[in-house]
């Protein structure tokens, strides 16, 4: 499904990854943990090809890939609708789905608002909902949960576990509890790599 191969990539004189590798079947739920700077979220934008490697090996077979980062990356000039929309066919008939995984979401009632009207978290929400709504065969998120307080944390986790089930996922999070909720083997940093 996705194999990173000896993988590494410099900032200036800082070393980001170096010789990472990966391997992450059809199905299979990857967590990486590790302090904060440490190249996670590097690693997933070399993973799904948005930055070269200095050198190494990148492959991915799967055909439908959807991404959550910690920023909701969202149309300012769409509604929450329209957004989760775009990625179905961008047409009025497939608006009554997009409306289902806002609902699944809970956020039927910021249909008709636009990100500047949302909240953080329900911005991250619409994210989450969006990336479902691909029915992706590799779904990967980068610290989607954070912006949420705790109650709202466990229902959304639940809804993208049962959402996301036949995806493979790769997941960067602090969080031990979201790994365990979304059934992940965990990968730690160490020395400069994920072992």
């Amino acid at each position: 499904m996705l194999e990173l191969q000896n993988v590494s990539l410099r900032y200036g004189d800082r070393q980001v990854l170096d010789g990472c590798s990966l391997r992450l079947e059809a199905g299979e739920r990857l967590a990486l943990m590790g302090p904060s700077g440490c190249g996670k979220t590097t690693l997933l934008r070399v993973a799904l090809s948005l930055q070269s490697p200095d050198s190494g090996t990148v492959s991915c077979a799967a055909r439908r890939i959807a991404a959550v980062f910690q920023e909701p990356r969202l149309l300012p000039w769409r509604t929450a609708e329209e957004n989760v929309n775009l990625v179905l066919s961008d047409r009025e008939d497939t608006m009554p789905e997009a409306l289902a995984w806002l609902r699944k979401l809970e956020l039927e009632d910021a249909r008709g608002l636009c990100p500047a009207e949302l909240s953080g978290g329900m911005q991250q929400r619409v994210s989450i909902a969006r990336a479902l709504a691909v029915k992706p065969e590799l779904l990967v998120l980068d610290e989607p949960f954070k912006a949420m307080d705790d109650a709202l944390h466990e229902r959304v986790l639940q809804t993208v576990a049962v959402s996301s089930k036949n995806a493979a996922l790769l997941l960067v999070t602090h969080s031990e509890e979201e790994a365990r909720a979304l059934s992940c083997r965990v990968l730690r940093w160490q020395d400069g790599r994920f072992a």
